[in-house]
């Protein structure tokens, strides 16, 4: 092979390794996507406020939104009893939480929809159940199977009170426990489509195949939170005998 030649086969092979990692990274960042990653722009540095959502409010007030989200957060977690247990278990489980490093009101809690202290609470407690699991339960978001079982506790401990269910229309005076399963299912589906690119179908049989075992599965709250109840302060009167404090 002449020296020509072997300079033009260098050069193929170092363009096509060039490509080969184009096309690698264009498919890592697919990827990330589709696990739902990439869902902040302001983060990325590529959102901008528009001159007329700021004059009609929609836009704008991201920093006010902030600050008040940080004070909603920090009151739920000095007085709201569930969040308090979820904070306990976390603790006892050897995962303790650091508000500063673990809770964002840009990520965790969304502060332009959660404005009210009663929302951040669910949003907390919501949340909280998904680190309870990753720590104590070895969760893997990545497992399918994992993920639909998070959600479906997540639901089933914080969510789903006979108004929520109500809401989503799967409420019935006449079958109420059904209903509040079928509560459970919805949210998890939601949940689950939100965050994965699958399929509705797919979803579904996901969470019907691990539903008996993870509808069970109270800890580490130990009830079902009904609103306008003494749920949560008797679950977190009842926390320390089961070692959360």
């Amino acid at each position: 092979m002449s020296e020509e030649n072997k300079n033009t086969e260098t050069s193929n092979r170092q363009m096509n390794g060039k490509d080969y990692l184009k096309q690698d990274k264009v498919e890592e960042k697919a990827k990330q996507e589709a696990w739902g990653y990439d869902l902040y722009p302001e983060r990325r540095g590529t959102f901008r406020p528009t001159l007329g959502n700021i004059v009609i409010g929609k836009e704008g007030k991201e920093n006010i939104e902030k600050v008040k989200c940080e004070k909603n957060v920090f009151e739920c977690v000095k007085n709201s009893p569930i969040v308090k247990v979820m904070m306990a278990a976390l603790k006892s489980s050897g995962c303790p939480i650091d508000i500063r490093r673990h809770i964002s009101c840009e990520i965790v809690v969304c502060q332009n929809v959660s404005t009210r202290k009663g929302m951040v609470q669910g949003v907390l407690a919501h949340e909280m159940i998904h680190m309870f699991d990753y720590c104590r339960n070895e969760l893997d978001f990545k497992n399918m199977e994992h993920l639909a079982c998070t959600e479906i506790r997540a639901a089933n401990l914080t969510h789903c009170s006979f108004t929520s269910a109500w809401s989503q229309g799967d409420a019935s005076w006449f079958r109420i426990k059904q209903a509040h399963q079928d509560c459970v299912k919805t949210k998890a589906l939601y949940s689950v489509l939100a965050v994965r690119q699958v399929g509705k179908k797919e979803a579904i049989e996901v969470i019907e195949k691990v539903f008996p075992k993870c509808y069970a599965d109270l800890e580490p709250i130990g009830r079902r939170i009904r609103r306008n109840s003494e749920d949560m302060q008797r679950s977190f009167k009842e926390a320390s005998y089961y070692g959360y404090e």
